[in-house]
């Protein structure tokens, strides 16, 4: 039982006792105490007045002197505007050190037995994975991570969507311009390959339509007129007929854009335990539809397009199958969702995608509960705000995206130049360095992108997120290789085997081990909310306390060996809490820089 659990289990006691009342134990609020009062932890007591019949104030005297006696480790209280401040004695924050220090596995929490399919990426294939793509693998990674610390039984996938008119697009382009250059024979990899194949095609529809008069001004309808888009819409037809020349392109094109994404995933560094197919699951969702037909939860429109009325619920009528039969995203979504319920039973089903898909996610989690299915419930949109630059969105049509590899290249190259101008790369080999710059660089692009609450937009500058000071990854990278030098230079690890005489500790020593104790709790927290910002901001706020507490007092020549023990191991424990709370955002921390 942690000490917060033991406050509550003693405040439960204690009101029960004092004004005859049982409290369910979750309605007990106690939070840090705010730094600007004494005390480590405080008590909202407001709630409890209406057992005491007494003001807030003495609600909490009376409290804070019944904790006082019947627990062995609150030093004393005080009592502001009905807030009771509890002050832990030193003896209890030792202790824990001993204990955490112990403990292998701290900040894991134990398991709970509740299964998560959590999906991210999400890629198309006609073109390279963008900087949005890269929000997502992140968040997606870094969930999955912190959902498995929290206890659960996390699998990871991923969804191709590798159909449709876009693939066509690129292979037609490709046939009609590329003669038999490969992504080898061009030293161009795989995903850009295709890619470039996808911009030449739009390049050559606009070209096309300079000849064709009458046009609306919309892109998007006026490349319809255009030969190639018709050219386009004859190799879909040809595709879904199973011509085997058209399956045998897309096949090889394909190819090389998942071997593109791959060296993608494996710099980035995340993965997948299962990978679907939209072009394998396409047809399944209308099983689905017809099912919703029999139990008369769809419906069919005079037109032939089935339908599901959502009013009721706030939203509107929304198409699932198109009136000529064919399927739309919402309708292999369904299936899709069923199939991985077929696989893996799980209890919770995350779908990390932009908030432009919020409405998808609503239709669908409904839709699918309507129909019966009780698993629905544990659907969940993770839901993301996009990411800009500095000068406004990204555009992917004209070739103006901002490819994940050329980011990854981009802050990568500057970890490389800052790192440089900072001399920190004395006595290391020339393969040392680069997988230094290669460690500050990721680590830099994501503690950036993961710093922010999902639900808000991103500005991303690549030369912001590489700062050696301020709440950047590479602070807290340089703040755990400082750990590792002082630890180096200490020697062996320092026991700690008892506490009698010690030194009383200071107030940035113990502030340092009260949010050191609070790791398990931030796990918890970041998987409730399913948001890596609440690690990566704790991270942060470790890393700044540890600067305080090693500028303002000696560690390796403190005034006793009992205290010089003492601090040694508070940096250690630092150090373990800071890996393993960036591990969980996917994010290496070096030991030496």
């Amino acid at each position: 039982m942690n000490l917060e659990e033991q406050l509550k289990k003693a405040i439960q006691v204690s009101v029960q006792e004092l004004f005859g009342e049982d409290i369910p134990i979750e309605s007990i609020a106690i939070n840090l105490t705010k730094k600007e009062h004494e005390g480590d932890y405080t008590v909202v007591v407001f709630p409890l007045t209406k057992f005491s019949k007494k003001s807030p104030e003495q609600t909490a005297e009376i409290l804070g002197n019944a904790l006082q006696q019947k627990t062995d480790f609150i030093r004393q209280f005080n009592v502001i505007k009905g807030f009771l401040n509890l002050s832990i004695t030193e003896s209890y924050w030792l202790n824990r050190l001993k204990e955490i220090s112990a403990d292998a596995s701290f900040g894991t929490l134990s398991a709970n037995s509740e299964k998560v399919v959590l999906e991210y990426c999400g890629p198309n294939t006609n073109k390279p994975l963008h900087i949005g793509h890269v929000r997502n693998m992140l968040l997606g990674y870094s969930m999955s991570e912190i959902l498995k610390a929290a206890g659960y039984d996390v699998t990871k996938v991923n969804i191709y969507n590798d159909r449709g008119i876009a693939i066509c697009k690129s292979m037609v382009a490709y046939l009609r311009y590329g003669g038999n250059s490969t992504p080898q024979s061009t030293g161009i990899k795989g995903d850009h390959f295709v890619g470039d194949w996808y911009v030449k095609f739009n390049e050559a529809a606009k070209e096309e339509l300079k000849s064709i008069p009458n046009l609306s001004g919309n892109f998007d309808e006026d490349q319809k007129l255009t030969s190639l888009y018709q050219e386009a819409q004859q190799m879909l037809q040809k595709w879904e007929n199973n011509d085997s020349a058209t399956i045998a392109l897309w096949k090889q094109m394909n190819d090389w854009v998942y071997a593109g994404f791959h060296e993608t995933f494996k710099l980035i560094g995340v993965d997948f335990q299962k990978d679907y197919f939209e072009s394998e699951t396409y047809k399944l969702g209308k099983g689905i539809v017809e099912e919703g037909l029999q139990k008369e939860v769809f419906k069919k429109r005079a037109d032939g397009a089935v339908v599901i009325d959502l009013t009721p619920e706030g939203l509107d009528e929304k198409v699932l199958l198109r009136s000529d039969g064919t399927s739309i995203y919402i309708t292999q979504d369904l299936a899709t969702a069923e199939l991985r319920y077929n696989d893996f039973r799980m209890d919770k089903m995350i779908y990390v995608v932009a908030n432009e898909q919020d409405y998808h996610f609503k239709v669908l989690k409904l839709a699918l509960q309507k129909l019966g299915k009780q698993w629905a419930d544990g659907i969940y949109h993770l839901s993301y705000a996009l990411v800009e630059s500095p000068t406004g969105r990204f555009k992917s049509r004209e070739g103006k995206t901002a490819d994940a590899d050329d980011l990854i290249a981009e802050v990568m190259r500057i970890a490389e130049e800052r790192t440089k101008e900072l001399g920190k790369i004395e006595g290391f080999t020339e393969e040392q360095a680069q997988q230094l710059y290669r460690i500050i660089g990721l680590g830099a692009l994501k503690y950036f992108v993961l710093r922010v609450n999902p639900y808000r937009k991103i500005i991303f500058n690549p030369e912001e997120s590489i700062d050696f000071h301020g709440n950047t990854g590479p602070f807290i990278q340089y703040t755990h290789a400082r750990i590792c030098a002082v630890l180096r230079k200490a020697g062996e690890k320092a026991e700690l085997l008892d506490f009698e005489n010690t030194p009383s500790i200071a107030s940035e020593e113990r502030e340092l081990l009260i949010q050191l104790n609070e790791f398990e709790n931030v796990v918890s927290t970041a998987a409730e909310k399913y948001d890596p910002s609440e690690v990566a901001n704790y991270a942060y706020n470790i890393a700044k306390l540890f600067n305080k507490f090693y500028h303002d007092y000696s560690i390796l020549n403190a005034e006793t060996e009992k205290l010089k023990s003492f601090r040694i191991a508070l940096s250690q424990q630092t150090g373990v809490v800071i890996k393993n709370a960036m591990n969980l955002l996917g994010i290496e921390v070096p030991e030496r820089m």
